[in-house]
């Protein structure tokens, strides 16, 4: 049986039992899926900035009209993740406190993360640059013994010796164990112009980051989700690690990244599609997403 083969109301879909990469409106996709189904999810949605994404931008009137609209995603997102599963959002620094207010009185923030990144290009010329962008991890509430797999995540800790530490206390001594888990302060660097995974979209996030989310907080053939797919990074890196995968993206340019990056084919409507080198373009906004909400945002 094929992954969510019981949906309807999208424009297009391609998958196979592990993988599913869906054309449509997210909202209306999310609100078909089952209660309690999916293990992580991870949402990276329009940042409320005026990132020009092409004929729209995603821009709001006011931060009350982008709260509305991240209410009824999210909301929908927790309905369908599992009773021990974990949600990631990324936002903007200006955006951001809202939705924590939100979320931390509706549900329970596990971590508040930075994801810090070199910030070479313009510069400001008044005020300290902007190199990073906030997620937040968060669950059901406080008692829920979601996932969290340490010993995958590890990293080795920068102790700033020249040598080896040794540890005396035991019998014979052995060397400190120097392994530990990440801190709440991610240094992934973003996604450049020629880069092996580059692909022509405007806010592609890199594996890494994607396979550290992973890895924490789902297992083998768990189901992963991602509402706003753009470059189905979040897909990719799920299939790469074992994982099962929903994708959804509103944008056709996009839904044809998924389906190849995700190996569920090379070709589309007789279009042989291959990774685009290109520098980045124009493409129909993320905004589309609220505007079909009918939401008049």
């Amino acid at each position: 049986m094929r992954l969510v083969d019981d949906i309807n109301n999208f424009d297009d879909k391609i998958s196979d039992e592990n993988t599913a990469v869906i054309l449509g409106d997210s909202l209306k996709i999310l609100k078909q899926l089952p209660s309690n189904s999916i293990s992580l999810i991870f949402a990276d949605p329009p940042y409320g900035i005026g990132k020009d994404f092409g004929n729209n931008k995603d821009s709001f009137a006011s931060a009350d009209e982008y709260l509305i609209w991240c209410k009824h995603w999210i909301d929908e997102c927790m309905r369908i993740l599992s009773s021990n599963g974990t949600m990631y959002i990324m936002s903007s620094t200006q955006y951001m406190p809202i939705l924590d207010r939100y979320i931390d009185d509706e549900y329970f923030i596990i971590n508040r993360l930075i994801w810090s990144y070199d910030s070479s290009g313009t510069q400001p010329k008044n005020k300290f640059s902007s190199s990073y962008e906030p997620i937040l991890m968060f669950t059901h509430n406080k008692k829920t013994n979601y996932v969290f797999n340490k010993e995958d995540i590890l990293i080795e800790a920068k102790t700033g010796s020249q040598r080896k530490l040794i540890d005396y206390r035991k019998v014979p001594p052995q060397p400190y164990n120097t392994k530990k888990i990440p801190s709440n302060v991610w240094e992934f660097n973003r996604v450049r112009y020629k880069m092996a995974e580059y692909e022509n979209h405007p806010t592609q996030k890199p594996e890494k980051l994607l396979e550290r989310i992973i890895l924490a907080s789902s297992n083998k053939n768990d189901i992963v989700l991602d509402p706003f797919s753009g470059s189905f990074t979040t897909s990719a890196v799920a299939v790469r690690l074992g994982r099962k995968a929903i994708g959804i993206e509103i944008n056709p340019e996009f839904f044809k990244i998924g389906i190849r990056r995700t190996g569920l084919g090379c070709a589309y409507q007789g279009e042989i599609l291959v990774q685009d080198k290109s520098r980045k373009t124009n493409h129909k906004s993320k905004k589309d997403h609220i505007n079909q909400m009918g939401l008049g945002l």
